[in-house]
């Protein structure tokens, strides 16, 4: 299963082992040399340690690198068409998460409750919010996070469907503060002593009259919810 460790730090997990920034390194500089031995010389690195290193993540992701004896066409090393794939998906979570960290998030501190399929239901200080797991069991203390950019703010009394869907979170709460950005706006909502932050554009500030004291509602895709292991530190 792929993951990521953190906010700042891309990692794909598979069966105990990483794969991160320096084996990305790794590869990519065997791809570019066509050797292991120049690749590691090149990083300054050990051949013997980095040999050892393709064997532990060939156990987990498959194997990454071809070695070819010499013949007509040379010895050497090739990454694999499954090596490939894999620098691909890292590349694509190292942007995800660096978009990712530029976007503001609130995160809470609960107890699941109960854990269905892929979601899971935890217990915080603003009641109980369904998000995605990666392996949870019922009791375990988790942080649920909430990107500014899964947020919709609604009018109170043109809320849709305020008993809709579990596939929804749904809370209510005010306004309590709106910055100056000139498109999008970072508007900062107090839920029971909780403060949301949910990116608004120009445009729907002004539909919606959203000020600092406005009654509004907050929705969100309990798909769109992170479970993370561990509470957050003091």
């Amino acid at each position: 299963m792929d993951g990521a460790r953190g906010r700042s730090k891309a990692v794909l997990a598979c069966a105990g082992v990483e794969f991160d920034a320096r084996d990305a390194t790794l590869l990519r500089r065997i791809d570019a040399t066509g050797s292991v031995a120049k690749a590691s010389s090149d990083l300054g690195r050990s051949r013997a340690r980095d040999l050892s290193r393709i064997e532990e993540l060939e156990t987990a992701f498959g194997d990454l690198v071809e070695r070819r004896r010499g013949g007509p066409g040379g010895g050497g090393s090739r990454l694999t068409a499954n090596a490939k794939r894999l620098l691909n998906r890292y590349d694509r979570l190292r942007v995800a998460l660096a978009a990712t960290a530029r976007v503001p998030e609130t995160v809470l501190d609960g107890a699941v409750e109960a854990v269905t399929g892929e979601l899971a239901d935890v217990d915080t200080a603003v009641g109980s919010l369904r998000g995605l797991h990666d392996g949870v069991e019922r009791g375990e203390r988790v942080q649920v996070r909430i990107g500014a950019d899964t947020l919709t703010v609604l009018d109170p009394d043109a809320d849709p469907a305020p008993n809709s869907t579990s596939a929804r979170n749904r809370l209510s709460g005010e306004v309590s503060d709106v910055d100056r950005g000139e498109t999008v706006r970072t508007v900062t909502i107090d839920v029971d002593g909780t403060a949301f932050r949910a990116l608004v554009t120009e445009e729907s500030i002004t539909r919606l009259g959203i000020e600092r004291g406005a009654p509004v509602v907050v929705t969100w895709k309990a798909t769109a919810t992170r479970l993370a292991g561990g509470p957050t530190e003091d």
